[in-house]
């Protein structure tokens, strides 16, 4: 029992992939950095055009999303993802990512069941919890000013 016990630990240790730390958050901070380049890049220009800071961020946000939502339907975004990590994850594009990605993945079983039941696997949550969230502190908030002095 003994034998087989280190037999598997070694074959473990053998196929577990053996990462740099420091190499992988270089690459997340340079991949997140250049996407929020992107974005205020994208920024500046809608700006640069006329458009007033608050149209124009709203155009910047839409644009990254579609922009995430293309690169995941061709099978680009998750290969970054793998590559850059976390800075891939976090900004809007990565969330965009999360909510493309079951859709692409489950069309195969057809528009209802497949994209449409799956498409928001990941992303639902997120966004019961942040509605519910928001609500909840605006109750707090609302009885906070009520009872104030």
């Amino acid at each position: 029992m003994e034998a087989n016990k280190k037999l598997y630990e070694s074959y473990v240790k053998q196929i577990t992939p053996v990462h740099n730390k420091w190499l992988n958050l270089l690459w997340a901070f340079l991949i997140g950095g250049l996407i929020c380049t992107l974005g205020q890049g994208i920024l500046n220009m809608l700006m640069a055009r006329g458009l007033d800071k608050d149209t124009a961020a709203g155009w910047e946000t839409l644009i990254l999303i579609g922009l995430s939502v293309l690169a995941t339907g061709m099978n680009l975004y998750p290969k970054l993802v793998k590559f850059a990590g976390a800075g891939a994850l976090v900004p809007i594009t990565g969330f965009a990512n999360s909510v493309a990605a079951p859709a692409t993945e489950f069309k195969v079983e057809g528009n209802v069941f497949g994209t449409g039941c799956k498409i928001f696997t990941i992303a639902g949550p997120v966004i019961l919890y942040g509605i519910f969230t928001s609500w909840l502190l605006g109750i707090i908030y609302l009885i906070w000013q009520k009872f104030a002095v």
